[in-house]
């Protein structure tokens, strides 16, 4: 893509984003509204197809062809589907669009970053005015964004064999700790004794009416420290990138923030911060961590990792 065509984008992509935006607060038809998400899943595909270096035409020949049949049929699961395949566009293309980040205000603002254009689509999404179940969609949309990440960064990361015995342990106990926060989660509102329910939605009740919203505990203890680990991991060894493809715990709740129709604006967006603030804390003690055991091999005499090569800019193709 030629330097204007990647300035086009990301114009269309922000005036899409404040479109979408300011038809939250005003009475419009809904066909305005969801011809709005249609054209921002439609870009959504085309920067992520970019971005992986994915086949753009088909990409874009797909995501047409859907998001159009979606808005004109009107079919409430074509409409389902076109919003959940936003999301997981945004929050794919949230991970794939962040910069190796050597120091820590470097770090935080690729994390926001990523999470401005998970907002876009959640934006998108909430624009298709589709019929969802907001704790199905959820699910769907991280199940599916974890498993295209983990796929796209396979060889940016240098494969499975380059994690080597510590990354794959940490792999798995990353995978197994957001296993445990998401049915534990589940299992405390469907399972859980009426009484503990009941302690739990009143310290719920009690955050939202004193801090105005709830973190998310996916986002701060998985999605965002893994993005901020990730990136800052980048910026010495190319396995950062299986880190960073678990930020999709956090950019793809973000991207469904808006879905169902569940919650105040307010009370999401502070929900959002406070899950950053706290996830920012845990990603920066993991990077000190990360970098102490590094120092530590040197002491030893053990040889330093590689630093990768130069990644091509945010726009351009990763490979």
């Amino acid at each position: 893509m030629p330097a204007a065509g990647r300035l086009a984008w990301v114009l269309v992509l922000c005036g899409l984003t404040a479109g979408l935006a300011v038809l939250r607060v005003l009475e419009t038809p809904t066909l305005v509204e969801q011809s709005l998400a249609a054209a921002l899943a439609v870009t959504l595909a085309l920067g992520l197809a970019v971005r992986s270096g994915a086949h753009v035409p088909l990409a874009l020949v797909l995501a047409v062809l859907i998001a159009v049949s979606a808005v004109a049929i009107e079919w409430p699961p074509l409409l389902a589907g076109a919003a959940v395949a936003t999301g997981v566009l945004a929050a794919c293309l949230a991970v794939l669009g962040t910069r190796p980040a050597p120091t820590l205000p470097a770090v935080v603002l690729e994390v926001l970053l990523a999470l401005l254009v998970a907002t876009a689509g959640a934006l998108g999404v909430a624009g298709f005015a589709a019929e969802i179940d907001a704790e199905r969609y959820d699910y769907m949309v991280l199940g599916l964004s974890l498993v295209a990440t983990l796929a796209l960064v396979h060889r940016l990361g240098g494969g499975l064999h380059a994690l080597g015995r510590g990354g794959l342990a940490l792999a798995v106990a990353a995978v197994l700790l957001l296993l445990v926060v998401l049915v534990y989660t589940a299992a405390l509102t469907r399972y859980g004794s009426p009484e503990l329910v009941g302690q739990v939605r009143t310290a719920l009740g009690w955050t939202r009416e004193h801090l105005g919203g709830v973190p998310h505990p996916a986002e701060v203890l998985v999605g965002i420290p893994a993005l901020a680990w990730g990136v800052s991991l980048r910026a010495r060894r190319r396995q950062g990138w299986w880190a960073c493809a678990f930020g999709t715990a956090a950019t793809a709740h973000v991207a469904g923030d808006l879905a169902g129709g569940g919650g105040t604006l307010r009370g999401i967006v502070l929900g959002v911060l406070y899950a950053t603030v706290l996830g920012l804390l845990l990603g920066f003690a993991l990077i000190g961590l990360e970098r102490l055991r590094t120092a530590k091999d040197r002491r030893h005499g053990r040889t330093p990792p590689v630093a990768p090569g130069a990644e091509p800019p945010r726009l351009h193709p990763l490979h």
